[in-house]
């Protein structure tokens, strides 16, 4: 049984990075362009993990993809087929509540 939060019409945001601007640029316009989000926040951080045990601290570029559950799959599939990032962050995080506008503005975006 799916939860509320995941059926195909509820919204989602999904988080990735990337790094460049310019790569979080170009995937930003083209995920938009294939109606898989209503928008994408680009935004600059600084991340720090483990790769390959080894530590890291690097600048990246973070990008907020709104989206809904039903186009999640074909969006995970088009991150991993254009992000340079053997391993690239994809992260869905259910949206549970927001402006009944924009949400339907969302929907309307994204093929609903």
């Amino acid at each position: 049984m799916q939860k509320p939060s995941q059926t195909p019409d509820a919204f989602c945001l999904v988080m990735t990075t990337t790094a460049s601007e310019a790569e979080a640029e170009t995937m930003a316009r083209q995920i938009v362009q294939a109606r898989l989000a209503a928008c994408v926040q680009v935004q600059a951080i600084k991340s720090f993990y483990v790769w390959k045990e080894q530590p890291c601290a690097e600048k990246e570029w973070l990008l907020l993809i709104k989206s809904r559950v039903a186009v999640y799959k074909a969006l995970e599939d088009f991150i991993r087929a254009h992000h340079r990032y053997e391993t690239p962050e994809i992260v869905q995080l259910p949206i549970t509540a927001g402006s009944a506008d924009y949400l339907h503005w969302l929907a309307l975006q994204t093929g609903a």
